[in-house]
């Protein structure tokens, strides 16, 4: 009976990781300005050890693994500035103490209450049943993932792939003076939970379009 009890319930134990979710993007949605969403942000970042990110880390490199060459050469390195170059950053900024100097709004604040209302919900929307590796399918992980893009999106004010970023096809996410331009920044509105449907960046056109 006892080690009956003692044995975890995978679906209560979904549950509380739920709930903690929920409970972190309502803390985000408490946020009125850039700074205080970045140190929210910080906070809960902070949370994740060095193996965690190795976790993370490992994930990127086996979906980068699957992409087909050359085309896997010349994204590899946008994926992790995309990840790991913001997070890189957050942190700088945190402990120069920037947030404390970002009393500016958050920008869109109804694109960021729609970005906090799926966060939940699209974390365990991923499909990633056929993946071996138990460590990779924590949706702690997936938590990563949306963090980073809030930071980038909310408080950069930058898209969620990053400038130069290649697609398929030969296209890039751009820069055109203070504006951002990219062309799957629409294609993507069936999957709910794609960071896409919250990016800053604009629709570009596709060459030959009619404008």
């Amino acid at each position: 009976m006892a080690d009956e009890e003692d044995r975890t319930c995978p679906g209560c134990e979904e549950a509380e990781v739920s709930c903690e979710i929920r409970r972190i993007a309502e803390r985000m949605q408490s946020a009125q300005t850039k700074g205080e969403l970045g140190t929210i942000i910080s906070h809960e970042v902070q949370e994740y050890s060095l193996f965690d990110l190795q976790i993370i880390g490992g994930r990127l490199n086996a979906e980068i693994e699957k992409l087909p060459s050359p085309y896997r050469e010349a994204v590899r390195p946008h994926f992790r500035e995309q990840l790991f170059g913001k997070h890189h950053l957050l942190f700088a900024m945190y402990r120069s103490r920037a947030f404390e100097r970002l009393p500016a709004p958050i920008s869109d604040r109804e694109r960021f209450e729609k970005f906090c209302a799926v966060l939940p919900d699209g974390i365990f929307a991923w499909n990633d049943s056929s993946e071996r590796n138990p460590y990779f399918r924590n949706p702690k992980n997936r938590l990563f993932y949306y963090l980073i893009a809030a930071f980038t999106m909310f408080v950069l004010e930058e898209p969620g792939h990053p400038v130069g970023m290649p697609f398929p096809g030969s296209f890039r996410v751009e820069q055109r003076g203070k504006e951002y331009y990219c062309l799957i920044r629409d294609k993507e509105k069936e999957v709910f939970y794609s960071i896409c449907n919250f990016c800053p960046a604009l629709q570009s056109e596709e060459p030959g379009t009619p404008k």
